[in-house]
Formats: C-alpha cells, structure tokens, sequence
C-alpha cells in the first residue's frame, strides 16, 4: 500500500499538495500582504487557484498583496504551469540522479501522447521556450503601453497569460484595453501558445525549420505535421472562430455590444481566446447575455491541449467525442480523426474522462447551490443556479473568469471551489490512473446480456 501512494502515478498529487500548502502559509504571513489580514482559508484558496493556474482571486490581487506576495503568486504560477513534476524531474537530472524507467514513463504520459522520448533535452526546451514567450511578452506589453505595464506589471502579466493562470494587478482585469489591437493580440498570443502543449510547439518548430529547408533547397519532401499536431491545431482554431462568432452575435442582441464596430471584434475574439482556461477578460463577465455564459462554460470545459499549461478535457477529447458521434450518425466501427482512427483503448478513457467531468461538475453545481443563502424567488433562484454553475466549471476548467460571485463564499463553499481546481489541473485522468494503480486484475467473467436503451 505505501509502494503504490508514493507511485510514479500519486508523485503529482503529493508534489501539487504540498507545494499548495506551502505557497498557502507563505500568503498567510503579515509579510504578504502588510495592508490588511488574510485568513488561511482564502490564503489556501490563492495558493491553490495559483499553483493550479486558475486565476479565482477572493481579494484584489494587485492592491492587496505586497511585492513579497506578488512573487510568492508568481512563483506558484510558473511552477503550476510548467509542472511541478517537470521541474521536479529537470533539478533531478541536472543533479545527475538516476530516473527511473516508471517515473520517465510517468512523465511522458502527462506531457506528450508518445512516452518514448529523450527527457533531459525535452525539458530544457519546455524551459527555454516558456522563458523566451514570457520575455518576448513582457518585452511587447512594456513597449505598447510603459504606464499601464510597467516592467514588473509586464513580467507578472506574460508569465499569467502564458502559464494560462488569469492573474492580473487590475482590480477589472484588463477593460482598459478593450479596444487595443495590439495589448489584445499579445494577450491571445500568449494564451495560445501556453494552450497548445510543449508537443505541439516542438513539432511546429521542427515543421518551420523543415519548411524553411525545404524552400532553400526545393528538393526535399514536403513536410507534415504530426497527426496529434494537426488535430489540435485545427480543433484549437475551430474553436475560437466559433466563440468570437457566438459572442459577436449574442451580445450584440442582447445589446451590450461596444459601439465601436472594432472594439466588439476585439471583444469577442478576446472572450473566446480567453475561455480556453486563460481567465483574463476585457468585459464585465457577470453583464454577458445568458447565452454567451452558457458557451463560455462549453468552452472552458473543453480548455486547451495535452500537455499544456491549460485545463479542461483537452481539445483532443472533445474533438474524438465529436468523431464518435459522427461515427455512430453514418454507421461507422471506427473514429476516423484525420489520416488515423483511434482504438478502443483511446475511445474508452474519452469516454471515462467525460463522464468523470461531468459529474464532478454537476456535484460541486449542486454543493455550491445548496449552500446559497439568497433569495429564494423563483427567478433568483435560476440566476444563482446559472452563477453557480459558472464558477464550478470556471474553477474545474482552471479557468478564472467569474461573474463576481467569488469574493462572495463562505469558507465551506471556498474549499469546494478548492477540491474543483486542485482535482481539474491534475486531470480527471490522473485521478483514473492513480486509482487503477490500487485495482486487482478480475480473473474470471460474468455472462453477458443486453437491455433496452433510448
């Protein structure tokens, strides 16, 4: 029993712990926030939407934490977004310790789809690439705007935008910069990018590179993405055109459209990017239409991509649901997704992971209606239903983005929305996988039978 709680498969959630608990004491500290006391609940609440890069904030992050706290924050952030196991295996090797073949399988399961891979030059490049977007970020957000972003306000900003976390020093966020071409398409870049997954952007470093090869020397073969790559590239795309689409009509009928004609393509291309469990916005989230709310939660439950900094159950999920779907409309055995179909393996953990997100969903729905204490007015009562459900999937998916009800739970429904973000940055897989680790193999089956269904 003790071998399998310290197993390749339970490392992630002991590391995730533990670092949450000790991010949670150092907020708790007069030192953190000198203005004012911050009780340990709401300091585990930080620490957890931290390290979980999620981006719920129960205070005014940028008012009511010190620099000292700040740090703390961003420190969390960027162990939350590379992974705590990714930096845990890099000090490994760069200390010349043996790893051994479990723990590299372990690894490359939660950061890629194929686990044979060289791990110390697939970590130094996690590292070099999330320095150099956090950089090149900062760098940008400093030069468009040194007031609103000054050199320490660029660095917190890029290093949230890129790890997908949503802290932001701006009591609103970034409404400031609404109309902003420029600040908008910094932030969307970021947020992409720190969505993909290190796979992804390796394959596509190596795709350029072969490209640029391949038009100096116009003799070699065309190049291909990887059929993972390909997936979650165009599902990824498919996606945001869909939300900006949604969200440009939708609010535009309900009226709460900006009457600059670019500052609501900018707005609704934003919330879209931003939905992928980012957390930014550059509207008021609670004064969104209903059915712009109720997309967003679509697409904060979807989130980003394997072995990425975002949350949710991964557009590779959602794009074999849909692939599943249209297999069973036309009659087709298999998932065709692209040039390859998946296995029965692959279909069955989509299935599982599913089904895990949306009970976990609905249970903390439930939990955090049942402990509301407001009107209990019929309409009221649907409104809080809908809040309610909002925060549940925004705090599941990582995401962040709140209609305002976060600053308003009481320490019972705060540990709700804890368990939320704690279970959905590890992923309903690893729960799966770790629980697997404690099952017996049954050695025998029982008689099959079928019963009536739809």
């Amino acid at each position: 029993m003790r071998a399998k709680l310290f197993s390749p498969y339970w490392l992630p959630v002991w590391f995730f712990g533990g670092t949450i608990l000790i991010g949670a004491f150092i907020l708790h500290l007069d030192a953190s926030h000198p203005g004012g006391s911050l009780s340990f609940v709401d300091a585990l609440f930080t620490a957890t939407s931290a390290m979980c890069v999620t981006g719920l904030a129960v205070v005014d992050t940028g008012s009511y934490f010190s620099t000292f706290g700040l740090d703390v924050l961003l420190v969390l952030i960027q162990l939350g977004g590379l992974g705590i196991m990714t930096f845990t295996t890099l000090i490994i090797h760069l200390l010349g310790k043996h790893v051994s073949l479990n723990d590299r399988i372990a690894v490359g399961q939660s950061l890629l789809r194929d686990p044979s891979f060289s791990l110390p030059k697939f970590l130094a490049r996690v590292v070099l690439w999330t320095f150099f977007f956090e950089g090149a970020g900062a760098a940008a957000l400093w030069a468009m705007d040194p007031v609103g972003f000054a050199p320490y306000s660029a660095i917190f900003h890029s290093i949230s935008a890129f790890c997908n976390a949503g802290f932001s020093l701006y009591s609103d966020s970034l409404t400031h910069w609404a109309g902003h071409g420029g600040v908008n398409s910094v932030f969307m870049i970021l947020i992409t990018v720190g969505g993909l997954g290190f796979y992804v952007l390796i394959d596509c470093a190596s795709y350029f590179r072969k490209l640029t090869v391949r038009l100096v020397r116009k003799r070699q073969a065309m190049p291909k993405l990887s059929w993972h790559s390909s997936v979650v590239l165009s599902t990824s795309l498919f996606l945001v055109v869909v939300g900006a689409v949604v969200f440009y009509f939708a609010e535009g009928a309900a009226g709460n459209a900006p009457a600059d004609f670019s500052e609501h393509l900018w707005t609704a291309l934003f919330q879209s990017v931003t939905c992928r469990t980012a957390g930014f916005n550059t509207v008021d989230i609670g004064n969104m239409a209903n059915v712009s709310l109720v997309f967003m939660m679509l697409l904060m439950l979807i989130g980003g991509s394997p072995g990425s900094c975002a949350g949710g159950i991964k557009t590779t999920t959602f794009r074999a649901l849909c692939g599943f779907v249209w297999a069973q409309f036309r009659g087709r055995e298999q998932v065709q997704l692209g040039r390859f179909a998946l296995t029965q393996g692959a279909l069955n953990k989509v299935i599982s992971l599913t089904t895990m997100t949306f009970i976990l969903v609905a249970v903390g729905t439930m939990v955090l209606t049942a402990l509301e204490s407001g009107d209990s007015s019929y309409l009221m009562a649907r409104e809080e239903f809908i809040l309610n459900m909002f925060e549940t999937v925004s705090a599941f998916g990582t995401v962040g983005l709140s209609t305002g009800l976060t600053p308003l739970l009481d320490d019972v429904e705060k540990v709700t929305v804890i368990i939320l973000m704690f279970v959905g940055r590890l992923g309903p897989v690893w729960l799966l996988s770790a629980l697997q680790s404690w099952q017996t193999e049954r050695r025998y089956k029982v008689p099959t039978s079928n019963l009536p269904f739809g």
